[in-house]
């Protein structure tokens, strides 16, 4: 079987929590040429928005082991991604993330599926929720 609008709601259990550290955002705001500003530094640094992709994309894993789906990664290209901020991540927060699958577009050998992660604390603060949208092929007979 392979991924249709029936999977449309379809969530996912949360990841095991994720510590954000001083040295992660450091290393994060490196990578993306940022490592110079303070507010990604110190006892209360926070984390680059972009940051959450880091937390967001460990949700992807149970969506692609479902085998009900038919997916695979390696037919998947990442679209577009979209953050909506509640607050940012700070130093020292605990995160697990909940991916839901909102949206499926099903054209041919073609699935464009939309999926919202949902990152929040372990005592359950909403955070952020990062929205991707991926382009999906179907696997080509041999």
């Amino acid at each position: 079987m392979s991924i249709s609008e029936d999977h449309v709601g379809r969530s996912y259990p949360a990841t095991a929590p994720y510590e954000v550290s001083r040295a992660k955002i450091a290393e994060f705001a490196t990578a993306v040429g940022d490592g110079d500003n303070p507010a990604y530094a110190g006892e209360e640094a926070i984390a680059p928005p972009t940051f959450a992709v880091v937390l967001s994309s460990a949700a992807w894993d149970a969506m692609f082991a479902d085998p009900e789906l038919g997916l695979s990664l390696s037919r998947t290209v990442h679209v577009d991604q979209r953050f909506a901020w509640q607050r940012p991540l700070r130093t020292g927060d605990q995160v697990s993330a909940t991916l839901t699958i909102e949206k499926v577009r099903a054209r041919g050998a073609t699935a464009i599926i939309t999926i919202a992660v949902a990152l929040a604390t372990t005592t359950g603060e909403a955070l952020c929720t990062a929205t991707s949208t991926l382009m999906h092929t179907t696997q080509e007979a041999a």
